[in-house]
């Protein structure tokens, strides 16, 4: 199984390895250490810890049913408006989302610079590469 460094674990979280090493010493992750004595997270250890905090973070409001399920929450960073279309650009965490909207409906939501957004995304393609 593939094993991740408290680095690689750090980027694939969106944290600081610092914060990697406090829940590895609180016991919320559980490290174990290579044959250079260097830590290490196991991969399906890592994957499960990144569900559990994620759980919760994109709420859909009670009362609205949905079936998209990939919520990212953000600022938003720029809005491009013409005359019937808008771009806006939402950093969330390490990714960047860009959306093409109505010009109305950036009116209507009070979608500016500096404010914080949940960007859901439903698609049927998505295509998945391995390094």
């Amino acid at each position: 199984m593939r094993s991740y460094s408290m680095g690689q674990a750090a980027a694939l979280l969106g944290v600081s390895a610092e914060t990697v090493r406090r829940w590895a010493d609180g016991g919320r992750l559980r490290m174990e250490r290579d044959g250079t004595g260097n830590r290490t997270v196991e991969g399906t250890a890592l994957a499960a810890f990144a569900e559990e905090r994620a759980a919760g973070r994109h709420p859909v409001p009670d009362g609205v049913a949905t079936s998209v399920r990939n919520s990212f929450a953000g600022i938003v960073t720029a809005v491009r408006l013409d005359d019937v279309a808008a771009q806006v650009e939402i950093q969330s965490g390490p990714h960047r989302l860009v959306s093409l909207v109505t010009r109305e409906s950036v009116a209507e939501l009070g979608i500016e610079v500096g404010v914080l957004v949940t960007a859901r995304v439903k698609s049927t393609n998505v295509h998945v590469d391995v390094p």
